[in-house]
Order: C-alpha cells, then sequence, then structure tokens
C-alpha cells in the first residue's frame, strides 16, 4: 500500500458538487493499493499513521501523534499512486490492485482507523472527487508499506 499523508488545519472532498467528506486539524491520506497488498499491510499502514509524531509539541518539535492531538482523518482513494511513468507517455497502472481488492482494503483501513477512535471522513472509492485542503507546515509524508518492512541483515 501506499500513502500520501498531508498535515491539514481543513479539508473537504467533494462529489458532483457534493461534499462527501470534511475535517478540520488533522491528515488527508491519498491511499493506494497495490496487487500484493494485504490486510495485515492495512494495519500496520493504519497503525504507523496515526502514531508517526508529525504534529508540532509546545516548543515546536514534531514530538505529537494524531492520536495525541486528537486529530482528524480524510482518506481519499488513489489508485494512480501506483501509475508507473517510466516508459513512454502514458502511466501504466498494472501494479494497482484490481477495484474489488483495493475497495476491501480501502474500506479496512478506514475501519481500522475509527476503531482506534480516530475521526474518519472518505470520499468515494472509485469516483471523480474535488479534494479541497490547506497544507500546514506544509507536512507532507509518503510511506509505502514495501519500503517499511523491516531490513534483515545479512550473517
Amino acid at each position: 500500500m501506499k500513502a500520501v499523508l498531508q498535515r491539514v488545519t481543513k479539508a473537504s472532498v467533494s462529489v458532483a458538487d457534493k461534499i462527501t467528506g470534511t475535517i478540520d486539524n488533522g491528515l488527508v491520506i491519498l491511499l493506494g493499493v497495490g496487487h500484493h497488498d494485504t490486510e495485515s499491510q492495512a494495519s500496520f499502514l493504519a497503525e504507523k499513521i496515526i502514531n508517526l509524531r508529525i504534529f508540532e509539541d509546545e516548543n515546536g518539535k514534531l514530538n505529537r501523534s494524531l492520536l495525541d492531538v486528537q486529530g482528524e482523518l480524510l482518506v481519499i482513494s488513489q489508485f494512480t499512486l501506483f501509475g508507473d511513468c517510466h516508459k513512454g507517455r502514458r502511466p501504466s497502472f498494472v501494479n494497482a490492485a484490481y477495484p474489488e481488492t483495493a475497495e476491501r482494503l480501502y474500506e479496512y483501513f478506514v475501519q481500522l482507523t475509527r476503531e482506534k477512535g480516530i475521526h474518519t471522513e472518505t470520499g468515494v472509492f472509485g469516483a471523480m472527487m474535488d479534494v479541497t485542503l490547506t497544507n500546514s507546515g506544509p507536512v507532507t509524508l509518503t510511506l509505502d508499506t514495501e519500503e517499511l518492512k523491516p531490513k534483515h541483515k545479512n550473517p
């Protein structure tokens, strides 16, 4: 799974001019699901994101997590995160999961964040969406479960 996190003071998503999700202080997450992704990766990513210390403390240091600041999430499905632009001029999306798998894991990720007590809003899976946000910092990070795997040392 791949995620782009943007720390925001406010954000919203709309479909056909109808707002489907809105948050104040927290994170916008653009979430992409690949062919080989699993519930285990969704769980790992959700836990990682809600515990990342990317909010300032009283000294201006990034020492507080989404949980610490009682922040909110706006999670947007984004298969284009798996776009491969190495060849030609048109991205290839062969590494993105099929819609049925992607939607199931996207919904599972959202369920996990809600179970952790995070107010979580969403867009509409597979829809053309307009996302509006005010980036705070700006703080923008990318996470990829393939890159987050523990590194094994050679003996």
